[in-house]
């Protein structure tokens, strides 16, 4: 009894406790190389398999909205976006929600350990505002699909407990982070620190933080700075709308962020990379957009959206261009199935009279128009906000401001390009509310397929049974629920201050 009551003491340990063969994360954070690579880390959080910029954050925000749907054979997927999801812990949701923290983890590292450094002030400085940017995006995400997440501002303890911070108290966290950014990010960059934060990037995501809540005299301030401000000589619009979705024309100058990706071709099969071992660098999201026979089609288009397109003609009588750019289908070109190419076949060909025959895919992040087939590592850029989106957003701004009249010239730059006729001849005295209906339009012929078609219906009031007429699985949508996700209920089960969203 006498050895057995020594062995049990001497067996009693906190095995919460470091291990001393383990390298700390003190000892990291030593010159500015470290700093640098610390940020790295951070961006590197967009590329962890699926969860966020590579494949699932496009689910939140196209296919749950009424503009896509789970076209393949992915259940969980079929589920989620017709708000059919029983399981909190459900990989879409759980994992999204745990990669952005992450993402929140990292930056925080950055944020805290870097002031510490000693090593030049400017690129310091830079480096914990593209932290800050970052941390910022991570919860601007939180916020608008999870709409109560906890604030974790420090590097994570393993008995932190924090609760759940209100969307306002969220949204205002986002704010400050990017305000503090701001004055220490470039206006430009070049060479090897291409695809880094820029201060127009912030500026912008100000500007989507503050319309989401509605504050549009705030967010009209964040969005001058690129539209009549110091940007207004740095962004335009692409002559070729079709250059904002193509592997060569990427970082033009109407992109204002977009998320890097390459094909990472040294690794020696074409599929998700396990993170454990190395991220995979290419976007996956191209092979479960492509329509059968070249992809997986786990996710199309509802077959609204044309109509949209179709309701008027551009000056010289031909369709929107857009329409082609944003969509296959069988009359994205014009003439017909016949002509409509699709992978290097036309569509009649590949679908004929079939179930498919009927079918829309969106295409902006294909890569169609150079490859016969998709993959798991397209490197196809993700312009995550474009001029063009600055400006619809900067006119829903003025017009929530009763100033629809100054409204006008910057839809009109979005209609210009794509040839249709001014706003200000077709429709000269639209009074508020119908130009925020104007702006609805604008918004799907500009913007479908590009993920922020949630985040708007959000804004607007506008989710709710009645989006059924768009898209049937709408007709399951509950008003105070489905606005957002559940909390993973893992992490409510480890946390006792955290509470679940409303009627889950």
């Amino acid at each position: 009894m006498f050895l057995t009551a020594v062995l049990a003491a001497g067996c009693k340990r906190n095995f919460d406790e470091y291990s001393p063969n383990t390298p700390q994360i003190a000892d990291f954070w030593k010159t500015s190389e470290d700093a640098v690579k610390g940020v790295n880390a951070v961006y590197s959080t967009f590329y962890r398999t699926a969860a966020l910029y590579s494949r699932w954050i496009y689910y939140h925000g196209i296919l749950k909205s009424d503009e896509g749907y789970g076209a393949g054979g992915d259940g969980g997927l079929n589920n989620l976006v017709s708000f059919n999801q029983t399981n909190y812990n459900q990989d879409l949701t759980a994992s999204t929600w745990n990669t952005l923290y992450v993402g929140v983890f990292r930056a925080n590292q950055v944020i805290a350990n870097v002031p510490s450094i000693d090593m030049d002030e400017t690129l310091k400085n830079r480096v914990i505002a593209e932290a800050k940017f970052l941390r910022a995006l991570f919860y601007f995400n939180l916020t608008l699909y999870y709409g109560r997440p906890p604030l974790q501002l420090q590097p994570s303890k393993l008995d932190d407990a924090p609760a759940n911070a209100s969307a306002d108290e969220a949204y205002a966290q986002v704010v400050k982070d990017l305000n503090e950014a701001i004055p220490d990010l470039p206006i430009s960059n070049s060479g090897d620190d291409l695809g880094r934060v820029t201060r127009g990037a912030a500026y912008a995501l100000l500007g989507k933080a503050f319309l989401q809540q509605k504050k549009y005299q705030e967010a009209a301030t964040a969005f001058e700075w690129l539209v009549t401000g110091e940007g207004k000589s740095i962004y335009h619009l692409r002559p070729d709308y079709h250059d904002n979705f193509s592997v060569k024309t990427e970082n033009n100058n109407e992109s204002v962020f977009e998320i890097q990706f390459n094909e990472n071709l040294a690794e020696s099969t074409d599929d998700d990379v396990d993170e454990t071992r190395v991220n995979n660098t290419g976007s996956s999201i191209a092979q479960f957009f492509a329509p059968p026979g070249v992809g997986f089609s786990d996710g199309a288009a509802r077959r609204w959206l044309i109509d949209e397109f179709l309701v008027e003609k551009t000056t010289d009588g031909q369709r929107d261009p857009r329409l082609s750019a944003s969509f296959l289908f069988d009359q994205t070109d014009s003439r017909g199935p016949q002509a409509t190419m699709v992978y290097g076949q036309s569509f009649a060909s590949r679908y004929g009279s079939g179930p498919n025959a009927t079918g829309v895919w969106f295409r902006k992040f294909l890569n169609d128009d150079w490859k016969n087939e998709e993959g798991f590592r397209s490197p196809n850029n993700y312009r995550l906000i474009r001029y063009a989106d600055v400006l619809l957003m900067y006119a829903e701004c003025l017009n929530g401001l009763n100033r629809t009249s100054e409204a006008y010239e910057f839809v009109d730059l979005v209609r210009k390009r794509a040839g249709l006729t001014p706003l200000t001849m077709a429709k000269p005295a639209l009074d508020q509310p119908a130009f925020l209906s104007q702006i609805k339009h604008e918004r799907i012929t500009e913007l479908s397929g590009e993920g922020w078609r949630w985040a708007d219906l959000l804004r607007w009031g506008d989710l709710g049974p009645q989006l059924k007429d768009h898209d049937p699985e709408f007709t399951n949508f509950i008003i105070g629920k489905h606005e957002y996700y559940p909390i993973p209920q893992q992490d409510i089960d480890l946390n006792p201050n955290l509470t679940q969203n409303a009627n889950y």
